[in-house]
């Protein structure tokens, strides 16, 4: 397939491109800066970039900027940040929204992703793509974010929304600033380590997302997620385990809001307990189902 790749310079966007070229599929990135067609997306589809649409059999969409930032302080949600969060995501969708309205050749498939932020914090209850959104700042975000991208249904196109969890590979993401304190023997689990982490390996989210864009009867939300949800204290546990480190040190959760604020809790201290309904139904493999498996796997490389 001739696929449009937005925000495909960050960590899963170069992971994700690299495993569709290798696949067959041809693949052009649109980018603020670097490799790829430059693009500055404002809610419209002015530029030469949108002639990409235009005859591409599928766009995937992964621009936004990144929820902790580059550093813990750069990550505080202060008003101008939550701004800031809100126009990379929502901007981009409506400018490929309008781009796909203006093609003569429309994509078939428009394949968003968005988090499974989406459903708030609710407890240690299991939840699946048929439950309720939560209504914190981080499912609120969500929430409108997807509800940009509903508009190119109305355009024929087909709408796959990818609600992902936490991504891990050791080379990049979440994870990658987790090792850290575990590396100087200090990690451990955050706050009361009892909210729920829903977690997919690298490998699993590149395959789960392949999936979705070579069959052509998944559409709606599909979550990214492995079957297998821990505590956070579970996590911390297995991380430790992985990289032959204890696992002891709590962060206390007046620390964390103290360093980053109101993210410390909706995205550190609140948690979803979100399992991969959909995929499991449609018949999907994880290769990674369990934690140890997984956290297994990225460090034995």
């Amino acid at each position: 397939m001739n696929i449009v790749l937005a925000g495909g310079t960050g960590f899963l966007g170069r992971a994700l491109a690299s495993a569709l070229t290798s696949s067959g599929h041809r693949i052009v990135t649109l980018t603020r800066g670097g490799p790829g067609v430059t693009w500055h997306p404002d809610g419209t589809a002015n530029g030469d970039w949108a002639r990409e649409i235009d005859g591409a059999h599928a766009i995937v969409n992964l621009a936004g900027r990144n929820l902790a930032g580059n550093n813990l302080f750069d990550g505080r949600w202060t008003a101008t940040r939550k701004q800031e969060l809100r126009d990379s995501r929502l901007l981009s969708t409506r400018s490929l929204v309008a781009a796909v309205r203006a093609a003569q050749r429309r994509p078939k498939l428009f394949l968003t992703v968005s988090a499974v932020g989406y459903y708030g914090d609710p407890g240690d209850r299991i939840v699946d793509e048929s439950s309720p959104p939560g209504d914190d700042y981080l499912a609120t975000l969500c929430i409108d974010w997807e509800a940009e991208a509903r508009f190119v249904e109305d355009l024929g196109c087909r709408l796959t929304i990818v609600r992902s969890g936490i991504v891990l590979d050791r080379r990049g993401g979440a994870l990658k600033r987790m090792m850290l304190p575990f590396r100087l023997f200090a990690g451990g689990p955050l706050g009361s380590g009892e909210q729920f982490v829903s977690w997919i390996h690298l490998d699993d989210w590149i395959a789960l997302v392949r999936w979705a864009l070579e069959r052509g009867d998944i559409d709606g939300p599909v979550n990214a997620t492995a079957p297998d949800p821990v505590t956070n204290r579970e996590f911390s546990r297995a991380l430790g385990r992985a990289m032959h480190r204890p696992s002891w040190l709590p962060v206390p959760a007046f620390a964390l809001r103290a360093v980053v604020g109101e993210m410390a809790d909706v995205a550190l201290l609140d948690g979803q307990r979100v399992v991969p309904a959909r995929a499991l139904a449609h018949g999907f493999t994880f290769r990674y189902p369990l934690i140890d498996q997984a956290l297994a796997a990225i460090f034995s490389g």
